[in-house]
């Protein structure tokens, strides 16, 4: 018997001792865009080791990769770099030593670079990944404001050459970009004379703005008028913060056909924006700001920050159900819980939609968890209050283009819906594990309908519940 084991265990460092010369194997490697952040993940069969480094001119990311040898599977990632991508230039790889591959990452701009592993969940294995921030992000609030000015601006060259008798254009052909850059260095230049203002830009700017004489395209006349911000007349901006669920790394549920959850609710995400976007309450302009815009992962609490970040009046998480058998269907709609959960099928979806994090691939090593609990722990009674309202007033509009799940706005312990001062909701927009749904979720005459459904919420809820005014200053 014992040499049977002394043998057993000679089996098994031999087969060790031929994994380590054999080295790792690569599963798949993948690249995520986006003007949040990209990400670059190696997949493969082992955990990998790694030293890395981060040069600062030109911006790069310098990888060596130990126990790795150089394979086909590697070189994709130089292939799967987009020229559109707002962060990375390109990728090179090649083998640096034996057992050791080198990557190097050439970044468009100065970039704080986190590289970090995962340990295998789900469908995936373990996972190297390379998070490239840039170090100065974009304000997404005065990104807002400037989109409702230059709307604002469009409008009124629109309206001026409607009403009023345009002299023959001038032969020189109009300079769309430079118009644009002079646009943005007047906004600029009034920004910096002008004393702080609240957030508020004011309403009717046609009926003080008037064109020049000779203007030689609608975006040059745009370019003249004065905006409200400028004129000192305010109105109330009605920001939305639309999430759609998942992306990236975590696809989120798939139906029997192959859709992914993460692609259907992004798609009924733009089509809502386009209609808040249009939308006016009360004089009112509605701006939707999206919490991912492309196919890429958000963790759950960043988007939460992003949502406090704008000061949304309202918070709207999209999603697409799922369950273990092909019967469950229809749209469910769901608030935030401060105790015990409404139902043990909503405390199984919370649970459910919690697990993204762990999927998508969140740096823990980077995770503040002081600031996570503070504002988990800060959600209040108010806000769950005015949640269950706005919940209520979609369920009654989604109930009239398709099957409700729950008739009524189930609560439970979502992490997304804990910002402590949003109004917030799940919409779990259809069961897209029932293969009928699944077709309709597809379907972009349901996303139209659900769009406009969702939109009829909104503006249900706003009339009876005006929102408040904004303490942020720009």
């Amino acid at each position: 018997m014992k040499r049977r084991g002394f043998i057993r265990t000679g089996s098994l460092l031999l087969l060790g001792a031929q994994q380590l010369a054999r080295g790792a194997s690569i599963v798949a490697v993948r690249v995520w865009p986006a003007a949040d952040y990209s990400r670059v993940t190696i997949e493969s069969d082992t955990a990998l080791k790694v030293q890395h480094q981060f040069i600062t001119s030109p911006p790069r990311l310098a990888v060596d990769i130990e126990g790795l040898d150089l394979d086909p599977a590697l070189r994709e990632l130089v292939a799967k770099v987009k020229a559109g991508d707002p962060n990375i230039a390109g990728i090179r790889v090649g083998q640096f030593a034996p057992g050791v591959v080198r990557l190097v990452l050439d970044l468009k701009q100065p970039m704080a670079p986190q590289v970090f592993t995962l340990a295998p969940v789900a469908a995936y294995r373990h996972r190297l990944v390379f998070d490239l921030y840039p170090t100065q992000a974009a304000d997404p609030l005065e990104a807002l404001i400037q989109e409702r000015v230059l709307d604002t601006r469009l409008a009124v060259a629109a309206q001026q050459a409607a009403s009023a008798a345009l002299p023959t254009p001038s032969p020189v052909a109009p300079d769309p970009l430079g118009e644009l850059m002079a646009l943005q260095t007047r906004r600029a230049a009034s920004a910096a004379s002008a004393p702080q203002a609240t957030l508020r830009i004011a309403s009717s700017p046609a009926a003080t703005a008037s064109a020049p004489a000779g203007a030689s395209s609608p975006l040059a006349a745009a370019s003249a008028a004065q905006t409200p911000v400028e004129t000192g007349r305010t109105e109330r901006l009605i920001i939305i913060a639309l999430d759609p669920g998942h992306g990236g790394e975590d696809p989120g549920a798939t139906g029997p056909g192959g859709t992914r959850e993460k692609d259907v609710v992004l798609a009924i995400a733009h089509r809502l924006r386009e209609r808040i976007n249009a939308t006016t309450i009360k004089g009112n302009p509605m701006r939707a700001y999206l919490t991912r815009d492309a196919d890429f992962f958000v963790p759950l609490q960043v988007r939460v920050q992003k949502a406090r970040r704008v000061q949304a009046d309202l918070f709207v998480s999209l999603h697409a159900d799922a369950f273990f058998t092909p019967e469950a269907r229809g749209a469910s709609v769901f608030a935030l819980s401060q105790g015990a959960a409404s139902s043990s099928a909503a405390r199984w979806m919370a649970d459910k939609e919690n697990k993204a994090d762990a999927i998508g691939g969140l740096n823990v090593q980077v995770k503040d968890i002081q600031v996570q609990h503070a504002l988990f722990d800060m959600s209040t009674t108010a806000q769950i209050k005015d949640s269950v309202k706005l919940g209520g007033a979609m369920l009654g509009e989604i109930g009239k283009v398709g099957k409700l799940h729950k008739a009524r706005v189930e609560q439970a312990g979502f992490a997304v819906l804990k910002a402590p001062d949003i109004p917030s909701v799940l919409v779990e927009t259809a069961f897209i594990s029932n293969p009928d749904e699944e077709i309709k979720l597809r379907s972009e005459a349901y996303q139209e309908e659900l769009a406009d459904a969702l939109m009829r919420g909104i503006v249900r809820y706003f009339s009876r519940n005006p929102p408040l005014a904004r303490s942020r200053t720009t």
